[in-house]
């Protein structure tokens, strides 16, 4: 689980102020990569995860979920289609359980699964001026933001892969290559003005954007199982696609019309507690917290925190403890002035 974020030093208050406002830059080694190769890809790929591959056009991507039979969530992925593979862009943490959840269900299909992490080197770019900064460089221009779509890029005689990265509260791209390549372009983007952030101040961004991460906010574990509705992010499902692993209790879950507890956004008012603390309304139980952060903003700062409450609690208003503090829901992502 990561840990709550303490109250960040003044060097992590600036860089998440240019990430906020102007222009970051931060490595992207927490990263894996997939390749899936084959005739059969696209068919096979298609039955595993929960979004539409078979919709895509080259260079497009899509947020997955990776299910068991029971509907569980096994991982998340962005499958990015590509004119001869499927490119499947993951947290390190996840490959080797990913790899053999998948390679399990390669029965006499002709899919070949490779683990090219080791192949690639990646920049994460990120704020308002992201676009402007990378435009400046020649690896884009300003206008091209289709979300999740991955571009061949010729650079300087190298070849790198720009990324237009799922981005709720600032723009993000990512821009992938070589090692020696990817110095010259980190180098380049901050003659341009973006400036360096560290794994706390993205860490920060993550909450404040209120994106979940699998491993702390969508758990697979002995305590918590958490299902795909449950996690609020619909962006990873398709309902009319047709058959894929897991499908049966999604489409149950969707016929019902809800789930009994939801994935949310808290303001903090008390003690920072500890990612896990417990959440209560009315003396009982009605969710926990799963990360947690003290956040510097200009002129405050702020306590947030990502987690799962009961949707009764929520549709009551009632008022949500946590040891040492209240706990009061709120949209994300939280928007800055």
């Amino acid at each position: 689980m990561v840990p709550t974020l303490q109250p960040a030093d003044s060097a992590t208050a600036a860089e998440l102020d240019a990430i906020l406002h102007g222009a970051a830059i931060a490595p992207l080694d927490d990263i894996g990569w997939i390749r899936v190769t084959g005739s059969d890809r696209v068919r096979w790929l298609n039955g595993m995860v929960t979004n539409n591959i078979a919709a895509l056009k080259p260079g497009q991507g899509c947020y997955n979920f990776v299910l068991n039979a029971q509907g569980r969530i096994q991982g998340d992925l962005t499958a990015f289609l590509l004119e001869d593979s499927i490119l499947l862009e993951t947290t390190r943490d996840q490959l080797p359980a990913l790899l053999a959840h998948l390679d399990h269900f390669v029965i006499m299909d002709d899919v070949e699964l490779a683990d090219i992490t080791d192949q690639r080197q990646g920049l994460l770019v990120a704020g308002p001026k992201a676009a402007q900064v990378v435009a400046a460089i020649d690896i884009s221009s300003e206008d091209e933001l289709e979300p999740l779509e991955l571009v061949h890029v010729s650079w300087h005689s190298a070849r790198i892969d720009r990324i237009n990265a799922h981005r709720p509260l600032v723009a993000m791209f990512e821009v992938w290559g070589d090692v020696a390549t990817l110095s010259i372009v980190r180098e380049q983007l901050m003659i341009a003005g973006a400036t360096t952030a560290s794994p706390t101040a993205i860490e920060v961004l993550r909450i404040l954007s209120g994106t979940p991460r699998y491993g702390v906010d969508i758990r697979n574990t002995e305590k918590a199982h958490d299902l795909p509705q449950e996690t609020g992010q619909t962006r990873a499902l398709h309902f009319s696609k047709g058959c894929y692993l897991g499908q049966e209790i999604v489409e149950r879950i969707r016929s019902r019309g809800n789930v009994h507890r939801t994935f949310h956004g808290f303001q903090l008012t008390g003690e920072l507690p500890a990612a896990g603390a417990a959440l209560m309304a009315g003396g009982k139980p009605v969710g926990e917290l799963t990360s947690v952060a003290s956040i510097p903003l200009p002129g405050s700062t702020v306590q947030l925190a990502l987690g799962y409450i009961r949707r009764e609690a929520l549709d009551r208003n009632l008022t949500v403890e946590y040891p040492g503090g209240i706990a009061t829901p709120i949209t994300l992502p939280y928007l800055i002035s």
